[in-house]
């Protein structure tokens, strides 16, 4: 499109196929002419999706926006594959290569996955709580931010423990399983798994859950269909779960204690869902009624209007009565009182009237008149 960010792709074809690979968080397109003989050489594509990217099949007619590179089918009518990314967060590069920073994927290189992380514990990067460590797509490739929460949920584990005090454990763990059945078959070790999986084998087995169940949580002909992947959330997102952002400024979601890493401040706690009979009579704290408010309700519970609104009319008049005789008392005392240097001249904004016939508790009630008349802060 013409305001996508993107670089352009040299690749012109009137037939061509497309074929797609995914490793962690990156997906690589191959653009291939149907026949090779005639056409250009194939040509890579890598994607990083960021936090809205994503690919639809749609009528090239009707493309959604932020539809930021297509590839149109020869049908009647057209169809397009849109890379549509609102945010703008994701983006491509030409060639094959992935990026050197991600590790390996999660998903489909799980033993080099796990053999990535154990053997690098010594690695500053595991001196981070566990959740942000989860982030880190140098390890954790594939790991996004509802996946740790569902993960470290499952496990019970805090998500601001130490990320090497939690897989130090799991690499012991495993080494003192090795030594008290060395003879273990494959099938055992998969069912030991299954009973009891730990962090890293959980790190594979959620998102495979979401890739085997797709056409239910994320159907692609339903994108905003989205109850079914609520449905399937455990804790990201789930009412009666607490929340905290993170150092990166990421927010977790988990249930009970955050951890000794966590960050200054309360976890916030998302609000459990009401059954009808509450939605009905909500637990709402009842507004702050000041006295004021409090004799103004019982006045308009107990008279009528005509008399309430005489009431207030004779109200009115006597507040301006007695501000007008307060302002003449003030004028007087700055008649009369001396000049002192510089301060002398400087208006007085409230001065309290001065006469010795005027006893005090008069003026004192003329004061809290004149506030209510007003409505200055602290009349209630």
């Amino acid at each position: 499109s013409a305001v996508g960010r993107g670089p352009e792709v040299p690749f012109r074809s009137e037939a061509y196929g497309i074929s797609a690979i995914a490793r962690g968080k990156e997906l690589r397109l191959t653009l291939s002419a149907l026949d090779p003989a005639a056409g250009p050489p194939a040509q890579d594509l890598v994607f990083r999706f960021g936090m809205s990217g994503s690919f639809r099949l749609c009528p090239a007619a009707e493309l959604p926006r932020h539809a930021h590179l297509r590839f149109l089918t020869r049908e009647s009518p057209p169809r397009a594959l849109c890379f549509v990314d609102p945010r703008r967060f994701g983006s491509w590069r030409l060639g094959d290569a992935w990026q050197p920073e991600r590790g390996p994927c999660v998903v489909s290189e799980y033993q080099a996955f796990r053999e990535n992380v154990l053997k690098n514990l010594e690695d500053r990067a595991f001196d981070k709580p566990i959740c942000e460590v989860l982030l880190n797509q140098k390890y954790f490739n594939g790991i996004g931010n509802y996946l740790r929460a569902e993960i470290l949920y499952r496990l019970k584990i805090p998500p601001f423990e130490k990320a090497r005090t939690v897989l130090e454990a799991l690499k012991e763990q495993e080494q003192e399983r090795r030594k008290k059945d060395p003879s273990l078959t494959l099938s055992k070790k998969v069912k030991l798994k299954q009973e009891s999986p730990d962090l890293l084998e959980l790190c594979h087995s959620v998102p495979m859950e979401v890739i085997m169940a797709e056409k239910q949580l994320l159907d692609p002909e339903h994108p905003d269909n989205y109850s079914s992947f609520k449905n399937w959330l455990r804790c990201y997102l789930v009412p009666g779960m607490s929340s905290l952002r993170d150092r990166s400024g990421r927010t977790i979601w988990f249930q009970g204690e955050p951890g000794p890493m966590a960050p200054k401040g309360e976890p916030r706690k998302a609000p459990r869902k009401k059954s009808p009979q509450l939605q009905a009579e909500p637990e709402a704290p009842s507004p702050k009624v000041t006295p004021r408010a409090s004799k103004q309700r019982r006045r308009a519970a107990e008279k009528p209007p005509e008399l309430e609104e005489k009431e207030v009319k004779e109200e009115q008049e006597e507040k301006e009565v007695k501000e007008e005789q307060e302002e003449k008392e003030v004028k007087e005392e700055q008649a009369v009182r001396p000049r002192k240097g510089r301060a002398g001249g400087r208006r007085t904004v409230r001065a309290a009237p001065a006469s010795p016939e005027v006893p005090q508790s008069v003026r004192r009630s003329r004061r809290t008149s004149a506030r209510r008349g007003t409505g200055e802060p602290g009349s209630a």
